[in-house]
């Protein structure tokens, strides 16, 4: 099947698509009523304006650098998600998608990267998950925790959230992950253990944007990787602003040998174009001399 992500939400539903996903809440923090029509989309832990209103909200590593739009790797304001007052705004979000819809995708959740986060509220939440584990046994001593023990608390802190949203929802909960599917990397860089959401969640949304899409191999690689990785479906999200007709196809063949639904991200007019001539050409049967 094909779907559209999309900020207008007539786009939903147009015929072309048998999917419409709609950001209600995106990493700029911008926001929008939640629609009947299409799957609601909310931005968890990305948000430019709460971080450029309230720094406390955004996460620090260990040197104090804060994980924000400036700072190289980031393109986006990221939120801690420990601060409890902003993921009880979340839920409610959430909740008010679901009186919508039932479906819901959750975006961007998760910690920026590795190195983070290592504010004061954090670095307490962390202390305490180590003593209440030592004391029941199943864990170090505080003084000799490392690495390993801080990745662990903080895939506790993000799949607890996953619960407490997906308790929430009451159709199909769709979820973004991040490309790289390999080894470790998903659960030290945001803290997802996959084999925990994998039981949680009941389809997941692989974003592999390009935007031009000349090459393709590398879409294959990781949409196998994923394929792999999960017993969930997996969905892959194409980027079609401004990309040639005929490469947005042949991304879109590949994508769709790997994915449940292939997702084409914020131009629905592109996407329709490129879905007809796919059409088109698949009636009429091409030869490759």
């Amino acid at each position: 099947m094909y779907g559209v992500v999309t900020r207008n939400a007539p786009e939903v539903e147009w015929t072309e698509f048998d999917i419409g996903f709609f950001e209600v809440k995106d990493v700029s923090g911008r926001s929008a009523e939640p629609i009947e029509t299409g799957v609601n989309m909310v931005s968890c832990f990305g948000d430019n304006a709460a971080a450029n209103e309230n720094p406390d909200l955004v996460p620090v590593n260990p040197d104090g650098q804060h994980a924000t739009r400036d700072r190289t790797y980031f393109d986006w304001a990221y939120i801690c998600p420990t601060h409890e007052r902003y993921k009880e705004g979340l839920l409610e979000i959430i909740e008010d998608c679901v009186e919508v819809n039932p479906d819901l995708r959750l975006d961007d959740v998760g910690f920026p990267r590795q190195e983070y986060c290592y504010c004061d509220r954090c670095n307490h939440a962390f202390e305490e998950w180590v003593e209440a584990r030592h004391e029941a046994g199943e864990g170090p001593h505080p003084e000799e925790t490392g690495v390993d023990d801080r990745y662990a608390w903080r895939a506790s802190v993000i799949t607890e959230f996953v619960e407490e949203a997906v308790a929430r929802i009451t159709g199909k909960t769709y979820f973004t992950l991040y490309p790289d599917p390999y080894g470790d990397h998903l659960y030290e860089r945001a803290g997802l253990d996959l084999e925990r959401l994998d039981e949680l969640v009941d389809e997941f949304v692989i974003p592999l944007y390009d935007m031009a899409y000349t090459t393709t191999y590398w879409l294959e690689i990781i949409a196998s990787g994923f394929a792999d990785r999960l017993d969930s479906p997996i969905s892959v999200e194409l980027y079609a602003v401004d990309v040639d007709i005929d490469k947005l196809i042949h991304a879109t063949e590949v994508a769709e040998a790997y994915g449940e639904n292939v997702l084409f991200g914020y131009d629905a007019s592109n996407a329709v174009a490129a879905l007809r001539r796919k059409k088109a050409d698949d009636r009429e049967g091409v030869s490759h001399g």
